[in-house]
């Protein structure tokens, strides 16, 4: 039952998580592909953004955080290890996600942007109606497989004392001296990976098909 508690946390984390990820990576995407000299500062801080981010060490970013932040005692800045444990989850898999929208954005062709501003479309609104939908729809396999890693990636928080389902094995197995906790911990997060993996699979196989039709025709 304590595992089964702290496997709710994990469930938790990763939806708001999630939510956060898709948000932050989508912006920064759309900023590193924005055009004209005027914005080269933002696309600059966006791409130093995904290449610090993606380079450090998530378990580095986890202890940077997680201690560092309360060590600084400030005030009206939050100290709970499910809160900054999540920040730093955000933090990195947003700089992955970025890339992994950037590069659907710049798969779509020139002229559909062109046809969209010929209709009287602004910038946003092309890039809102006719370009991203088209870049999401062909990055939801990559998308996917983060998501899949993002999973097991919301059990690090245990490092920081949440009590999740890592931590309450861990508390588990140094009360009785049995290891089973870590392997039904372990099966909890298989058991929410494999729906995930399976959809994604699907995804690919689906995309496959719709290429080599396309091909065909």
């Amino acid at each position: 039952p304590a595992i089964l508690d702290g496997f709710w946390l994990n469930l938790r984390v990763l939806a708001v998580c999630a939510v956060l990820i898709l948000v932050v990576g989508l912006g920064v995407a759309a900023t590193r592909t924005l055009r004209g000299p005027v914005f080269a500062p933002l696309r600059f801080l966006a791409a130093a953004y995904t290449d610090v981010f993606r380079g450090f060490p998530l378990i580095v970013l986890l202890y940077i955080i997680g201690f560092g932040v309360p060590g600084l005692r400030l005030q009206g800045v939050p100290t709970s290890p499910v809160v900054l444990g999540g920040l730093a989850l955000v933090l990195t898999y947003s700089a992955y996600v970025a890339e992994v929208f950037r590069a659907g954005i710049e798969t779509v062709h020139p002229s559909q942007r062109m046809a969209a501003r010929s209709l009287g479309l602004t910038y946003g609104q092309s890039m809102r109606r006719v370009v991203l939908p088209q870049a999401v729809r062909r990055v939801t396999p990559p998308l996917l497989n983060d998501f899949v890693a993002l999973q097991k990636d919301v059990g690090l928080i245990s490092v920081l004392g949440a009590v999740d389902a890592v931590r309450a094995a861990q508390i588990e197995v140094a009360r009785t001296y049995d290891f089973t906790p870590y392997l039904v911990a372990g099966l909890l997060f298989v058991l929410l990976a494999v729906p995930t993996v399976r959809l994604a699979d699907w995804v690919n196989l689906r995309a496959a098909r719709r290429q080599q039709t396309g091909g065909a025709l």
